[in-house]
């Protein structure tokens, strides 16, 4: 394994960083969150043109054909600008079920529309009462007509309230598969959140026509879990290197006792030890990715090693800017408050760190 980033990979970010910094300022991030939509469609399009929505999808299906690890590049940069957009949701797991598991039919009809970013897709896996394991999924999908109906709610589904297609995981005796619904055939509200910048829905289903996905079961909804897992884990580094850069800008910059608090070895060390946990959880979330794009059988262990590592890293990153920053860091005239909330929303978000160990050791046989 080589982790030494390629020449193209680094003009890859590079790029991307460029475009988000121009495309998703902080102003702009902070208007879109505002919104009913809740996400930015003028950046959306934009990063159509880009390719980006299609990164990793097979080019037989309308995508770019590139690997995980190119997507794992653009998530990093998404989170460091906390891009509104519903790319985790549409271009990586909904994308990844229906490469995963759905049928050919299933794949020509949605996998290049995904790509193209002319819809946007999600799943919906969770429900109220916020378990995210197979035994929580109560939703019942029934035959009927020329293919099933659905009947159930589901919560915590990112941006389920715009989305065009829905993945829903659902129980139709012989276990747990992704079943396919049209938005439009849904109820769906947007959820009061901690993170304005990632909006969540609760989505009603009451005998809604759906269609299986291929002839995939709990392993593909398994298989989306640890896509979500590696991809998190990419954005959250990318949002604890921006924060640690604000924090270091910050103690620069304050003079308190004549001499600025950069100087004081409280706040060295605390910046120190935010560095070092930046520098780990970059190593677990790009071998998570590169398992993906390379070693599919090392996944079930990278992915909630990383998700783990990474939400706990990010979590305390962020945290540490706010005390850096002192009383300004948590004011809405700042935008360290919106990495922290993103912080806390992403380590909860498919399960807690205590859960993806819990994964990780049931998986390694402990």
């Amino acid at each position: 394994m080589d982790f030494r980033i390629s020449e193209e990979r680094q003009m890859l970010r590079e790029g991307a960083r460029r475009f988000l910094e121009e495309h998703s300022p902080p102003e702009r991030v902070r208007q879109v969150s505002e919104s009913e939509d809740g996400y930015d469609r003028e950046l959306w399009k934009a990063m159509a043109t880009q390719g980006w929505q299609g990164m990793h999808i097979p080019e037989e299906w309308g995508g770019a054909g590139f690997t995980f690890q190119e997507t794992a590049i653009l998530l990093h940069e998404m989170g460091r600008v906390l891009a509104p957009v519903p790319y985790l949701s549409s271009s990586v797991l909904a994308a990844g079920a229906l490469v995963a598991g759905g049928s050919d039919e299933q794949k020509k009809e949605w996998l290049g529309a995904i790509a193209a970013g002319e819809i946007v897709a999600t799943v919906a896996i969770a429900e109220p009462g916020g378990g995210w394991d197979q035994p929580s999924i109560k939703s019942v999908a029934s035959p009927g007509g020329s293919g099933f109906t659905l009947d159930g709610t589901k919560s915590y589904v990112t941006a389920g309230h715009t989305a065009d297609m829905v993945l829903v995981a659902a129980g139709n005796g012989d276990g747990v598969g992704f079943f396919l619904v049209r938005g439009a055939d849904v109820q769906a509200e947007k959820l009061v959140t901690l993170d304005s910048t990632r909006p969540q829905a609760i989505i009603e289903l009451s005998s809604v026509p759906a269609q299986r996905l291929g002839e995939g079961g709990w392993d593909t909804v398994e298989h989306v879990y640890d896509l979500a897992r590696v991809a998190l884990a990419a954005e959250q580094v990318g949002g604890a290197e921006r924060v640690l850069e604000m924090a270091v800008a910050y103690a620069k910059d304050r003079m308190q006792f004549g001499r600025a608090i950069g100087s004081f070895q409280a706040i060295k060390h605390m910046c120190a030890d935010m560095l070092m946990e930046l520098e780990a959880a970059r190593s677990a979330a790009s071998y998570a990715a590169w398992t993906v794009a390379n070693s599919p059988n090392d996944v079930a262990q990278a992915a909630p090693l990383a998700k783990a590592y990474c939400s706990e890293a990010f979590f305390r990153a962020a945290s540490n800017n706010i005390q850096i920053h002192g009383g300004i860091g948590f004011t809405w005239e700042h935008d360290a408050h919106l990495y922290f909330k993103r912080a806390k929303s992403t380590e909860l978000l498919f399960g807690t760190p205590a859960a993806h160990r819990e994964v990780l050791a049931d998986r390694l046989g402990l």
